[in-house]
């Protein structure tokens, strides 16, 4: 290697040096530069969820008629085809069409099962026509049989009465065999009309049985009971039914028709901030799709038990936050950001977070004065209240500048602390909720002073 390049090098080694001390230095002076000041004014501590829009209330578009479909032993059936989820969709048009392969069948089955009966009918009504046409002809010859055998007792007067008495005999036996004929003719007629209506009112059934499939039929096309925008329902694991989902008799609903009028932002609460979340709370409600607009709203439920969070360990409580007011590019299952408003303190001094350093239970800041001891209050998800030890206008290092653990601390002194200590306990105390005092029962009293005096 020569002499030039060896200088080359380096000079080279000599400006990287250079550079990296530079930069390096550069990047401690700005850290130490970091100052922020101390503000005073309204502090107010929230909690931010995510959350989904849905309407605050929806009309269900429901599948064939529920007991039309127990009739015809249908309990479940599949959507075929059914219009895009957020379809907007006038009254009486088109929403879905159901699987009809279940119902089809029994329609098949039961045109077979009509068929039968009335060749059943048709063969019974002909039976009983000739049995009853048999039992007419048996009656015409006993009626003859007996005008014949009249005319033999009229004409065995001038016979021996031996003879008269068995002609009257053969007359008397023909008579009763033409009344119990009779009588037997009644009974078959009426058996006759018996097997017939039987058989009719079979036949009826079964016609009445296939109507109701057919009718039931025209409603697997489903169509809208008013204008709307067509929202797909969700089954217990929040999956959306569109073409291919089973709805089941006892859930009949195909689809829903939300009222975009009035809408809830549905989110859930960790169980760590439930505590602090109430119904009539004031909400901002932020949309993803718009990010430039914000909507006031209000805590209308709060859920009494908490739920696992799916594919997570933790523990939520389901929230429902009505949004003020309408707006048309508000649409359901959107995604929200919501902001909770639990509380609002006036006339606070507050500065960041990450201002506040802690070491062996003291809070402390470093100001350019050096470190100096703070009773801190109340947090949200940005700042911190502090009740001493800084004035409004302070400056204080967002970030410990080099050598500052070094700084001494100036304390504050035990009778500051002591009050604000007073304060803090005073104020847990009445956020407190108040227990009922016991009634005092009545009864005991009245047997301990005895009887009462009329």
């Amino acid at each position: 290697m020569n002499r030039k390049n060896v200088i080359i090098l380096g000079v080279s080694f000599v400006l990287l040096i250079t550079l990296i001390w530079y930069f390096s230095s550069s990047t401690v002076e700005t850290s130490d530069t970091i100052l922020v000041e101390v503000q005073k004014g309204t502090f107010v501590i929230d909690v931010t969820t995510t959350g989904e829009l849905e309407a605050r209330s929806s009309e269900d578009i429901k599948g064939p008629n529920p007991n039309s479909l127990r009739n015809a032993r249908i309990h479940r059936y599949m959507i075929e085809d059914i219009v895009p989820d957020g379809t907007v969709v006038d009254s009486g048009e088109w929403v879905a069409t159901l699987d009809r392969s279940d119902l089809q069948n029994k329609i098949t089955d039961q045109e077979l099962e009509v068929e039968k009966l009335e060749t059943q009918f048709v063969q019974t009504q002909l039976d009983t026509t000739l049995s009853l046409r048999g039992t007419r002809d048996e009656l015409i010859n006993l009626k003859f049989s007996l005008e014949e055998k009249q005319i033999v007792v009229d004409q065995s007067i001038y016979e021996p009465p031996a003879t008269q008495r068995q002609v009257k005999i053969d007359y008397e036996k023909t008579q009763r065999a033409l009344n119990q004929n009779i009588e037997n003719y009644e009974i078959k007629k009426q058996k006759a009309n018996a097997d017939m209506r039987e058989v009719a009112t079979n036949l009826q059934k079964a016609r009445r049985e296939l109507n109701e499939y057919t009718e039931l039929k025209k409603e697997f096309v489903v169509i809208a009971p008013k204008s709307g925008m067509v929202n797909y329902k969700r089954d217990w694991n929040g999956k959306k039914q569109g073409v291919g989902a089973q709805v089941s008799l006892w859930e009949n609903v195909v689809a829903k028709l939300p009222n975009l009028s009035a809408m809830n932002s549905r989110t859930y609460v960790n169980e760590i901030d439930i505590s602090r979340v109430h119904d009539g709370q004031k909400a901002v409600i932020e949309v993803d799709a718009f990010p430039d607009k914000s909507f006031s709203g209000v805590v209308k439920e709060v859920a009494n038990m908490g739920e696992q969070m799916r594919n997570s360990n933790a523990k939520v409580f389901e929230v429902i936050i009505n949004v003020d007011g309408y707006d048309s590019i508000l649409r359901p299952s959107m995604t929200t950001k919501n902001r909770i408003i639990t509380e609002v303190i006036d006339s606070v001094l507050y500065i960041p977070i990450e201002c506040v350093s802690i070491i062996d239970s003291i809070n402390f800041v470093y100001t350019e004065s050096g470190r100096k001891q703070v009773i801190p209050g109340k947090t949200n998800e940005t700042s911190i209240i502090i009740y001493e030890g800084l004035d409004e206008g302070d400056e204080v290092y967002l970030i410990p500048p080099e050598g500052a653990d070094d700084w001494s601390l100036k304390r504050l002194d035990k009778e500051t602390i002591d009050k604000y200590k007073e304060l803090l306990e005073s104020k847990s105390e009445m956020e407190k909720p108040k227990q009922e005092e016991p009634k005092p029962d009545r009864r005991k009293k009245r047997g301990q002073g005895g009887k009462r005096k009329k």
